[in-house]
């Protein structure tokens, strides 16, 4: 599995990218191999992150590669003041199931002492 941090810095939106942004969406979300995001804002810096998780690198590659993902990235400056974006893949995943996650599937439980059951 693998996650696509997307971190920025946002600019004025408009009705563009308010458009734009929902076709990705919806194109990410019907690509086999999509599992889920979430989006995090940091009070301190105003930064924002948006975490996509993947099945494998193939399956993220058909959205970067899509047209209009590519035509947003052509225009990024008109609506972000900066961003960096890591993809990186997932070693281990877990937790204790008692809130949702798009990993939470793949999630090993822990027993009773903490530790990792296997």
């Amino acid at each position: 599995m693998y996650t696509a941090t997307f971190t920025f810095a946002k600019r004025q939106y408009d009705d563009e990218f308010h458009a734009l942004d929902q076709v990705i969406a919806r194109v990410a979300k019907s690509i086999p191999g999509y599992l889920g995001e979430e989006s995090w804002e940091s009070a301190a810096t105003g930064l924002i992150s948006n975490v996509y998780y993947w099945e494998s690198l193939e399956s993220l590659r058909q959205l970067i590669e899509h047209p209009d993902h590519v035509r947003a990235k052509q225009q990024q400056a008109r609506w972000l003041d900066g961003y960096q974006i890591v993809i990186a893949q997932v070693v281990r995943t877990h937790g204790d199931g008692n809130i949702e996650h798009p990993l939470a599937p793949f999630s090993r439980s822990k027993d009773e002492h903490g530790s990792q059951a296997d």
